[in-house]
C-alpha cells in the first residue's frame, strides 16, 4: 500500500509539471528539416513559403549529378514531392558549364553558360531564377573521390502565376553520379 501511495504521488506530481509549448522546438519548421551534414546522407530540405519541403514519394524524389561533359562541369540537384492534390512540386539547383568549389558561394540567376540557377516547378509549369529574383548557393563540401556534395541555398522566384515564392534555409548532403 505504501508503494502504491508513493507511485500515485509521483504520477500526480509529474502530471502537474508545466509543459511550456513555446519552447517545443519540434513544431518549428526549421527543426523539421534534415540536419546539415556533410557525409553523403542523401538528404535535401528547405522551407518553401515557410512550409517544410522534403522530397518524398513518387519515382525519383531526389537526384543529384555533377558531371564533366566536353570539358565543362554541370551540376544538377532536384527534390520532388506531391501535394495533397497529387501535383508534383520540384525545387532544383543547377549550373550551366560552371565548375564548383568547396567553400564558395554562387549567385543563383539566369540559366546561361557559366551561371548557377534555381528552378521551381508546380505540376507542368516551371520558372527559374533571374537577376531580379535570385538567390545563393554555398558549397560546404565537395569530395570528388567519394562523390559527395553538400551545401546550403536560398532563393526567390516568381512562379508561373506571378506569385513570389520564397525558398529559405535550404540544405543538402548528397552522393552524386558523375
Amino acid at each position: 500500500m505504501k508503494n502504491l501511495f508513493l507511485l500515485l504521488t509521483v504520477a500526480l506530481t509529474l502530471s502537474c509539471c508545466n509543459n511550456d509549448d513555446d519552447t517545443n522546438t519540434s513544431t518549428n519548421p526549421i527543426n523539421q528539416l534534415p540536419p546539415a551534414t556533410q557525409t553523403g546522407e542523401n538528404t535535401f530540405g528547405a522551407l518553401l513559403d515557410g512550409e517544410v519541403f522534403i522530397p518524398s514519394g513518387g519515382t525519383n524524389p531526389l537526384d543529384c549529378v555533377y558531371q564533366l561533359v566536353s570539358g565543362q562541369y554541370f551540376f544538377g540537384l532536384q527534390g520532388n514531392k506531391r501535394d495533397e492534390d497529387f501535383n508534383r512540386i520540384t525545387l532544383s539547383i543547377s549550373t550551366n558549364a560552371k565548375e564548383l568549389e568547396e567553400g564558395q558561394s554562387y549567385q543563383l540567376i539566369e540559366n546561361e553558360i557559366g551561371n548557377a540557377y534555381a528552378t521551381y516547378s508546380f505540376a507542368t509549369n516551371a520558372t527559374t531564377t533571374s537577376s531580379n529574383n535570385s538567390g545563393t548557393l554555398t558549397i560546404t563540401k565537395l569530395d570528388l573521390d567519394n562523390q559527395i556534395i553538400s551545401g546550403t541555398f536560398s532563393f526567390d522566384i516568381i512562379d508561373f502565376e506571378g506569385n513570389l515564392r520564397q525558398i529559405r534555409d535550404g540544405r543538402f548532403d548528397m552522393q552524386f553520379t558523375q
